[in-house]
């Protein structure tokens, strides 16, 4: 008996060009991403020691403490936020990717260019001019005021209206990037055809165009989701006391009362809710690709 013959050996170097291309990434993903997260999870069932430390031993005392009251009013409070932002960043993206896939030229560089515009400033300091635009003494609300559209006591700050809008300002270009991806991939005359079998204009936008680009809703959906669930900086800066989001809570117990198992537990706790946005995610689009054309 002969060798391995020829389509094997072929087979064989396939695979370990493979694995040798991806084992500088998996490598990355099991030093940066595996071992702290297991790090994190061992962390939440330690003790907490006096001095801010973790201690010997194993317990469940960290999490048992998540059956504070204040804890699910918090995490509702998050998921409630990243999913109205998510919505909202959906919503606006769809008909701004629709327009910019139909660009050409000058005009779709131009708009895209608008679109990356804030990625070129630091997202704090994003953060902070939103804060200063919507102070209680800034030009924004006395003008309001004074043209009688909002009363004198009204605050522009320190409110789930002002983290609402703050996020959605944030996360849009992560929306409308996945989906101009996909909608610039996307054959307009179909929606010509569609008009000319008796669909309407708007009838034509949802059942052909918002279908045709459902991958890239898909991505969008999740390229703003989970990010928002770990939102901190925005609820710090611009949200009042009463609109703490779960990520202001981890950065409290780790750096302000030095309780790193507490701190753990919540992180545990939120990457299990972002899991869930990237496993529907995964599940759809495992889904679509199985479909029979």
């Amino acid at each position: 008996m002969t060798g391995l013959s020829e389509p094997t050996k072929t087979e064989m170097t396939r695979r370990r060009n493979e694995m040798l291309l991806t084992a500088p990434t998996l490598f990355w993903l099991v030093v940066f991403f595996i071992v702290p997260t297991l790090a994190m999870v061992a962390i939440s069932f330690r003790p907490t020691t006096p001095y801010g430390g973790v201690g010997e031993g194993w317990t469940l005392d960290a999490w048992k403490a998540l059956a504070n009251p204040n804890y699910p009013v918090i995490l509702w409070r998050t998921v409630w936020l990243s999913l109205v932002t998510t919505v909202i960043c959906l919503a606006l993206a769809l008909p701004i990717a629709f327009v910019l896939g139909r660009l050409q030229g000058k005009w779709r560089a131009i708009m895209l260019m608008l679109v990356v515009v804030p990625f070129w400033t630091n997202f704090v300091i994003r953060v902070a001019a939103w804060r200063i635009l919507l102070h209680p003494e800034g030009w924004l609300r006395e003008s309001l005021v004074a043209v009688g559209l909002i009363d004198a006591d009204t605050l522009l700050l320190y409110n789930q209206g002002a983290v609402l809008m703050v996020m959605v300002y944030t996360y849009l270009p992560f929306a409308i990037l996945p989906l101009y991806a996909a909608a610039e991939r996307f054959d307009y005359s179909l929606l010509e055809v569609a008009r000319d079998l008796g669909a309407g204009g708007l009838t034509a936008v949802t059942r052909v165009f918002i279908p045709g680009v459902s991958r890239g809703l898909l991505t969008a959906m999740a390229l703003v989701l989970i990010p928002a669930l770990g939102s901190y900086v925005i609820p710090d800066l611009v949200g009042g006391p009463d609109d703490e989001m779960i990520g202001n809570k981890i950065a409290q117990r780790a750096l302000g009362d030095r309780n790193l198992p507490q701190a753990a537990t919540l992180s545990v706790a939120l990457l299990v809710i972002t899991l869930i946005p990237m496993m529907i995610v995964y599940l759809l689009n495992r889904k679509e690709r199985n479909q029979p054309v």
